[in-house]
């Protein structure tokens, strides 16, 4: 797995093995802790909550290199009102509560983690996983601009088409400027190389 697919779940790790560890700053994990010799413990000293914020900002970052990935929001729409409001207890709110803040807070980042493994395991798992175009879609439906007629291709999965003539009003499409093929100008999935990140020519 590329590291850029678990930057997310690798601040999520971080942020809750900080609390974990860190029981002092902590209280939820002050009894679980004990039982491991950890009940007093400052993972990383007076940089604890410092920390546990750059882990914070870790998973959001790997959220926002996943959504250009998939293009799933749901995961952001969920993290970030879980960061922003660990943020906000953590910084601004001074009554006895701001660690119910923090605590749920958490739980959003972990949910929002969770939604985004998911998501990302199902487009994984579309066929031969030893295959490297079985996460590929191979087929697209062209939309011809001139008549606006419809009609689903199989793309080639080592290249791309440039030229493709309607089979309605017989026009021949070109791809539009910044676009390799047909497919990414016209289509409703883009070509196999660009769907990888790998050049299609």
């Amino acid at each position: 797995m590329k590291l850029t697919h678990s930057i997310d779940k690798l601040g999520t790790t971080g942020l809750f093995l900080t609390a974990i560890l860190s029981p002092c700053c902590f209280p939820i994990f002050a009894f679980g802790a004990s039982l491991f010799g950890f009940g007093s413990a400052e993972l990383f000293g007076g940089w604890t909550m410092w920390i546990f914020q750059a882990m914070i900002i870790v998973s959001i970052a790997g959220l926002i290199v996943s959504y250009f990935q998939h293009k799933y929001l749901y995961p952001l729409l969920i993290a970030i009102p879980s960061a922003a409001l660990i943020f906000y207890g953590y910084h601004f709110d001074l009554s006895d509560y701001y660690q119910y803040m923090i605590y749920i807070g958490m739980v959003g980042m972990l949910a929002a983690t969770w939604v985004n493994y998911k998501k990302n395991k199902g487009n994984n798992h579309r066929g031969n996983a030893d295959d490297p175009t079985s996460a590929v879609e191979l087929t697209s439906t062209i939309t011809c601009p001139d008549c606006g007629f419809k009609k689903t291709e199989t793309m080639a999965t080592d290249s791309c088409q440039y030229f493709y003539k309607c089979t309605n009003c017989e026009a021949v499409l070109k791809p539009q400027k910044g676009d390799c093929c047909v497919f990414c100008s016209y289509g409703t999935v883009k070509c196999p190389p660009i769907q990888q990140n790998t050049s299609c020519c």
